[in-house]
């Protein structure tokens, strides 16, 4: 977005926080350079999880899953804090209300500039992810239901951001301090992704296998994500995985008290990847729609 063609409250907001937009652009740079950089070490590497160049790979992109998981907090509390609730604090949203420039018009150029980096920087920063994923696909702590990887690789960490302005966009203006918004939006936008991660395994039906006791526990196909694994009993109930161990020492050989008939298990199949990233996406865009919705009535019940 060019500088020369934006006008009026456009204008100046991208002015203002230009030097957040070249730090923006240069972590994106930094990050992919760093991602071309650990693929071409790890490629000489003949065991991934041996300390060397396979191992800075596995240990980089583990912290950059974490890193990724944070960037939504962080784009939110850059909205509620320096971009809204700094004017408001300072009072110089007052000047910007003096030169013919409506309030709606004034939130709604910091919401939009807030928005439109947050979109460009997450999904950049998606596909460097994806980059320097492809090669641990499937290994462990890396695979497809992951914490990290899985918001990582899709759309769910770029409509976060969104929410994350969304909040931070209402908060500003609700806290109208810098710090104690940021805090606040930070704050609020991880507890709904903890809430949202805690139930997004809920979004689809389970699938469930079940085994002989003799035969041992059901086997998954590769890339399966497991959910639970245990026993039944004739009775229809449900035991732990290790309760005919504890008593036996055999994971074959169970008490007649238990009357365990066989093995269960639960999983989601790779194929519910996107059907889940769809769903938690789009609930996560209809509370940023809300959130949003918010931070205008705000606005015009302060100035009508």
């Amino acid at each position: 977005m060019s500088m020369l063609t934006l006008k009026g409250p456009r204008w100046v907001t991208v002015r203002q926080h230009r030097r957040a937009l070249w730090t923006l652009s240069a972590a994106v740079s930094a990050s992919l350079a760093a991602v071309i950089a650990l693929r071409w070490w790890a490629s000489y590497a003949a065991d991934p999880y041996e300390v060397g160049a396979g191992w800075a790979l596995r240990e980089g992109m583990g912290h950059a899953g974490t890193a990724m998981l944070l960037l939504p907090l962080l784009v939110g509390a850059f909205t509620a804090g320096p971009v809204v609730a700094r004017e408001l604090e300072s009072g110089t949203y007052r000047l910007a209300l003096t030169q013919s420039t409506t309030p709606r018009a004034w939130l709604a150029s910091k919401a939009v500039l807030a928005a439109a980096a947050a979109t460009a920087g997450s999904a950049a920063l998606v596909g460097v992810y994806r980059l320097g994923h492809a090669p641990l696909v499937g290994s462990h702590q890396f695979t497809w239901a992951d914490r990290g990887p899985y918001e990582s690789t899709g759309t769910v960490v770029v409509a976060y951001c969104l929410l994350g302005v969304a909040v931070g966009t209402l908060v500003g203006q609700l806290v109208r301090r810098t710090l104690p918004a940021m805090a606040v939006t930070g704050l609020v936008t991880g507890v709904v992704m903890l809430v949202l991660s805690s139930l997004r395994w809920s979004i689809l039906p389970i699938r469930t296998l079940t085994a002989p006791v003799a035969a041992g526990p059901p086997k998954l196909s590769t890339g399966d994500f497991m959910t639970d694994l245990g026993l039944t009993t004739g009775s229809g109930g449900r035991l732990s995985e290790g309760a005919c161990f504890e008593r036996t020492r055999s994971m074959s050989q169970c008490p007649a008290d238990l009357d365990v008939t066989g093995w269960y298990l639960e999983y989601h199949p790779v194929s519910h990847y996107w059907p889940t990233q769809s769903v938690e996406t789009a609930v996560v865009l209809v509370l940023a729609a809300l959130s949003l919705w918010g931070a205008f009535a705000v606005l015009r019940k302060r100035h009508p």
